[in-house]
């Protein structure tokens, strides 16, 4: 069933994938929707490629829970900020990276695979805050605006900048022992 899930995932994020960089080309590189399912479409390869190896095992606990994140930040952070929910549920690449992917990623994860230690949430944290510290920086230089709204540093105070790090921060740190503990 895992091997099963897995190919339909990557499935999934190719073509998901496809309408992103249709659209966006190389600023899909600024998005952690993006970046998350190019995790999780590489951890589905290795793990149909590499079936139960360590790589796969540790690619796949990776995939999911910053897939995870992508799904609840979508639901509780942008929708509430004002993203227009069908947009970021129903079309385009919404569809694949907010709904299915995230979804089917975790049922995967938690009631198919081999699962991956409690080590692992330390990545997990570690991985988004390089991407959280690299976009409040290119946000600071005015390289890039945004792309989420807690990352636009000069349309908000230092301490809601410095919030939203720590929010975004303990949510990964919660939702990666989250998926350790229900994966047991």
């Amino acid at each position: 069933m895992a091997l099963a899930l897995n190919i339909i995932i990557l499935l999934l994020e190719a073509r998901g994938l496809y309408i992103s960089f249709s659209a966006r080309k190389m600023g899909n590189f600024v998005f952690y929707t993006q970046l998350s399912n190019m995790l999780c479409a590489l951890s589905c390869l290795v793990f149909v490629l590499m079936s139960g190896s360590a790589a796969a095992v540790s690619l796949r606990y990776l995939g999911t829970v910053s897939l995870v994140m992508t799904f609840l930040v979508t639901i509780c952070v942008l929708i509430p900020m004002g993203g227009d929910p069908k947009d970021l549920l129903l079309r385009g690449n919404g569809i694949y990276h907010h709904v299915l992917c995230p979804v089917l990623c975790f049922v995967s994860y938690v009631f198919f695979e081999a699962h991956a230690g409690i080590h692992m949430i330390l990545p997990s944290v570690l991985l988004t805050l390089a991407y959280g510290l690299t976009m409040l920086y290119l946000n600071w230089a005015r390289k890039v605006d945004g792309p989420y709204p807690f990352f636009r540093v000069y349309r908000q105070s230092a301490a809601a900048s410095v919030m939203w790090v720590l929010v975004l921060l303990a949510l990964i740190a919660g939702l990666s022992y989250g998926v350790c503990l229900i994966a047991r």
